[in-house]
């Protein structure tokens, strides 16, 4: 049995949000409507000056809300070429622990799966530069050239997207990893032997807590790799 990895994409590898990209650059665009890209800033403002703990739940809500509104108005040739830009700027700006853990997993023979919320033209194009094996990603279905404003959301199940990839490739869990960064990766982290929760937000933290699941920090040029011990973490090994 071949085992696997499963890495969220968003702030897990890249080390920021490729759909909020996406989404932005809609807005400045215009094709979002007259007002979006003026609604996002100040949505992001009120996440950056710490408004309330929910800033950046509320800033990503304005920009879902703000794209699947006007989607159908999104041409498909111009989104494309938005998700070549995206692909081209950002697929290098990654963490360098998970960018390391991905070569070390697949130089040891694992399959590699992505599960993500951001969009899968986006979404496949780095994990294809990564070498995955596979990807789950939010589709938005497509008509001759554009969308039609339907669409499946991977993030909201990432336990049934996980379910699909081990049963589509006939694979258990031993031995296997998964790593993210926010509550919605839980059920996936919850999964396999090996979980890591990479600079989680606080709703993971209180989950990895709970659940004794290691954790790693990355900032600027240093990685803290912390495992529970006792009741607490404890700092285990540090590394650029």
């Amino acid at each position: 049995m071949k085992k696997f990895a499963v890495f969220d994409i968003d702030g897990t590898l890249i080390r920021w949000q490729l759909f909020h990209v996406a989404i932005d650059k809609l807005a400045k665009s215009g094709v979002l409507g007259s007002e979006a890209h003026q609604q996002i800033h100040e949505a992001r403002m009120n996440w950056k000056r710490r408004v309330t703990n929910k800033g950046f739940p509320a800033y990503e809500q304005t920009l879902v809300k703000l794209y699947e509104r006007a989607i159908t108005k999104v041409s498909s040739a111009q989104f494309d070429a938005i998700i070549t830009e995206i692909t081209e700027e950002y697929k290098d700006q990654v963490y360098t622990y998970t960018r390391d853990l991905i070569k070390h997993l697949r130089s040891e023979g694992y399959l590699l799966f992505a599960i993500s919320g951001s969009q899968k033209e986006l979404v496949s194009e780095i994990a294809n530069y990564y070498g995955f094996d596979d990807c789950i990603a939010t589709e938005y279905d497509r008509t001759k050239n554009g969308f039609s404003g339907k669409v499946y959301v991977a993030s909201h199940d990432k336990e049934a997207a996980l379910s699909k990839l081990i049963s589509q490739y006939k694979l258990d869990t031993k031995g296997s990893y998964a790593v993210g960064d926010s509550k919605s990766d839980a059920p996936m982290l919850r999964m396999v032997e090996n979980p890591i929760a990479f600079n989680p937000d606080g709703d993971l933290f209180e989950l990895a807590k709970q659940a004794g699941w290691k954790v790693v920090l990355e900032r600027k040029n240093m990685v803290y790799e912390m495992e529970p011990q006792n009741g607490q973490y404890v700092l285990v090994k540090t590394g650029e």
